[in-house]
């Protein structure tokens, strides 16, 4: 494909330079000093915080990247900037030379490598040219296939050749591929009702809207009058696969307008990857068909895999997903309460609200079997409110029926924090719901807080203000509890279960449980004890002052009925013993 000349004039370059040191950046910004052909506008960024923020919300043309700097590893620090950057080349700066170290990374997901040693003006420039003038180009020929499938643009020979390229660098990387073949179902209706050029028109408006919901990376095309193909390229697990699923099924859902009248379709989807279901065009086609037409057994939007085994596995995420869709809808959430006991006076001090699913099919579900998906999918966001209006809910009920000061503990998922409307939300809830807000408190893992540091903060204190407590949960198990106990507003810590378990068979586990609870009885934090189940480790966490525990031993987690007369029995052996 031959591009106008005009779309490769030079012009101003954004450039975003990651390294931690200014006189790294001042080195860069001296060697693009001078260039007639462009014009570089620089913009330097030290540390991870700044970094998240500066790629989702600016627009740059190419990343320098030093490789000191990242976050765990290079290859996973690729990947993100590769995903929060909408696929921009990075240009990756270390000290070794080429042979060694170029390798790795540009499998990782590196656009261009260099030497910082033989590092000059010449060939910092030329690489940098590079990678913007063939950005340009994939985006102006992404644009162009944009417009064949706009303008009803059908061309199965160009579409083989895209696949088979696509095939080749999952070949040389190493990574997985996935066809998805879309048919639209019935459609010989539409075209019979609507006519030809206005059925043409509702797959332009289809194909369009797939398009937006896609990834940079990912390519589409009409290769016949009701259908469209979709190569997914650097596939890491069925997980991938079931989220480029969902967009498609999510976009196929909306309804289509055309002449004012609005037209509800269905369509079939047949998925095949490679290597699995084959290793060229033409068999990854002729199964993902197959796979098409199986999926034509069942009703509305469909879809089928090839592979078994991936059909198993990322079918079952989908169809987890969906039923939990209809069990927020349908009322099958409920909460579970397991107590928390003083040890001092062994009464019942509050409840931790825990998540379980009737599904209609399954029976109850657990939460190490759905929170993950409802993680995944966002679903996690309206699910933790629906737990923080029932908990307000039960809290209230619980003063009414002569249990006052019961505190109710919930657990606050780290995807919460994505919602940039989290404290507005909570506090609208609380506000409805008219409950002393001293009796709420919110469990946090340190997770939570990875996202966005002082986001979180900000919200921790402004709920904090409204009289809300916080817990610290999974205490001990992550490398940024002593920070946090500085900076967030915590009042209590939960030591994690793993260390009590352990307590008569490791004295490293009693030697970590001490310094915890006095490290947070020196701050002034209370301690609760997940997990207690004997009474050795009631007895050693009562010598060692602990404050509160939670765990088999005294109850296990309950529906509100058996919550209720739970403590109704506790109330009445209280009776007795006075």
């Amino acid at each position: 494909m031959t591009l106008p000349l005009e779309t490769m004039r030079p012009g101003q370059l954004r450039l975003l330079v990651l390294t931690p040191d200014y006189s790294d950046f001042l080195w860069l910004n001296a060697l693009l000093a001078g260039d007639v052909e462009i014009s570089a506008d620089a913009t330097w960024c030290p540390d991870l915080v700044d970094c998240d923020d500066l790629i989702r919300n600016a627009s740059f043309d190419v990343i320098v990247w030093d490789c000191v700097f990242h976050s765990g590893s290079e290859a996973s620090f690729l990947q993100y900037l590769a995903v929060a950057s909408n696929e921009k080349p990075v240009l990756a700066l270390s000290a070794e030379p080429p042979g060694e170290r170029a390798p790795e990374l540009l499998v990782a997901g590196a656009a261009d490598y260099l030497c910082r040693q033989n590092l000059d003006h010449w060939n910092f420039r030329r690489a940098l040219k590079c990678l913007w003038y063939r950005d340009q180009l994939s985006e102006s020929a992404h644009g162009q296939l944009g417009r064949e499938v706009a303008t009803g643009f059908i061309n199965r020979d160009l579409f083989f050749d895209r696949l088979q390229q696509a095939l080749l660098r999952a070949e040389r990387a190493g990574h997985r591929l996935a066809l998805l073949h879309l048919n639209i179902d019935d459609f010989r209706s539409i075209n019979e009702s609507f006519g030809y050029q206005k059925s043409d028109q509702l797959m332009m408006k289809l194909a369009e809207r797939l398009r937006h919901s896609l990834r940079r990376v990912d390519s589409l095309m009409r290769i016949g009058g009701d259908e469209l193909a979709i190569i997914v390229e650097k596939v890491e697990d069925s997980l991938d696969i079931t989220q480029i699923i969902r967009k498609v099924v999510n976009a196929l859902d909306e309804p289509v307008t055309i002449d004012g009248q609005t037209v509800v379709v269905s369509a079939s989807l047949g998925v095949a990857t490679y290597p699995e279901a084959g290793d060229t065009a033409e068999n990854l086609l002729r199964r993902a068909n197959r796979a098409m037409f199986e999926a034509k057994r069942d009703p509305g939007t469909s879809y089928r895999f090839y592979d078994r085994q991936l059909h198993i596995s990322a079918g079952y995420q989908l169809r987890l997903e969906a039923d939990l869709r209809n069990a927020l809808r349908g009322k099958e959430l409920e909460l579970y309460y397991q107590p928390r006991i003083d040890l001092a006076t062994e009464e019942v001090r509050g409840v931790e609200c825990l998540l379980r699913w009737n599904h209609p099919e399954r029976g109850l579900v657990g939460p190490d079997e759905f929170i993950p998906v409802a993680e995944r999918s966002g679903l996690i966001v309206p699910i933790g409110y629906w737990v923080i209006e029932q908990a307000c809910k039960r809290l209230q009920e619980s003063a009414e029926m002569g249990f006052p000061g019961l505190v109710f503990a919930v657990n606050l998922s780290f995807r919460q924090f994505h919602d940039r409307k989290m404290t507005e939300t909570i506090f609208r809830i609380i506000f409805n719901a008219n409950v002393d807000t001293s009796l709420l408190e919110l469990e946090l893992t340190e997770s939570a807080m990875m996202h966005d540091p002082e986001y979180a903060q900000r919200c921790l204190r402004e709920l904090n203000q409204l009289g809300i407590s916080f817990a610290l949960d999974d205490f001990g198990t992550g490398f940024s509890s002593l920070s946090n106990l500085q900076h967030l507003p915590i009042s209590l810590v939960k030591i994690d279960k793993s260390f009590v378990q352990e307590l008569g068979n490791s004295a490293d586990a009693e030697h970590i449980i001490r310094a915890i609870i006095s490290l947070a009885h020196s701050l002034q934090i209370s301690v609760v004890a997940e997990g207690v189940e004997t009474e050795g480790q009631l007895e050693f966490l009562r010598q060692q002052h602990c404050d509160e525990i939670q765990g088999y031993y005294y109850a296990r987690p309950m529906p509100w009925a058996d919550l209720v007369q739970f403590l109704n029995k506790r109330g009445q052996a209280a009776c007795l013993q006075q």
